[in-house]
């Protein structure tokens, strides 16, 4: 096994492509994407109108890419965006997927 990190960004729905090609940008190789519903500062934010539904992605990197990605997210995407992000470790078995 090798110790990697997961890193979760839930975001509004149409800042999923600009994110997509940010996740292949620092260098990740692939990432689970599904839409979501919750409640937060803003009050409840419901997956009923993909168009205003909230998508979180996930995607298992290496630490350094990690932390590229988060620092990426903090500085450009974070002010035109609303989203919220962070990272877990995990352990991997088949870590060439990574």
């Amino acid at each position: 096994m090798i110790a990697l990190k997961l890193v979760t960004i839930i975001c509004e729905a149409h800042a999923r492509k600009p994110l997509t090609e940010l996740l292949r940008d620092v260098g990740a190789r692939g990432w689970t994407a599904f839409a979501v519903e919750g409640n937060g500062d803003k009050g409840p934010r419901l997956a009923d109108i993909p168009e205003t539904a909230n998508v979180q992605l996930q995607v298992i990197v290496r630490p350094e890419v990690a932390i590229t990605l988060l620092e990426r997210l903090e500085r450009e995407y974070f002010p035109r965006y609303g989203m919220i992000a962070y990272a877990s470790d995990v352990q991997v078995i088949r870590s060439g997927k990574f």
